[in-house]
């Protein structure tokens, strides 16, 4: 399996080399035709990953508030389980 390993590495080396290669032209096709050019749809990647963000984060709250709540509830049915008797 050593042996592979060098043959490995070199199909991985042109592969990124085209991959670069064509990130580039398709950069260049953005910014001299009528596509949003890859700058503004970096930003608007972070962007939307900075509003996912806060998403989760407001998620995370509001499940943490619904298990407070389902608890408090449980423990309310349980008192008035205890004064009924």
């Amino acid at each position: 399996s050593t042996a592979n390993a060098p043959e490995d590495d070199a199909p991985n080396r042109y592969s990124r080399t085209d991959r670069t290669t064509y990130s580039r032209y398709s950069r260049d096709a953005n910014s001299s035709g009528s596509s949003i050019p890859s700058n503004a749809l970096e930003k608007r990647i972070e962007e939307l990953e900075r509003e996912l963000a806060k998403e989760r984060q407001e998620n995370a709250r509001l499940m943490k508030m619904t298990q407070d709540k389902e608890e408090l509830i449980g423990k309310l049915k349980e008192e008035i389980d205890l004064l009924n008797r």
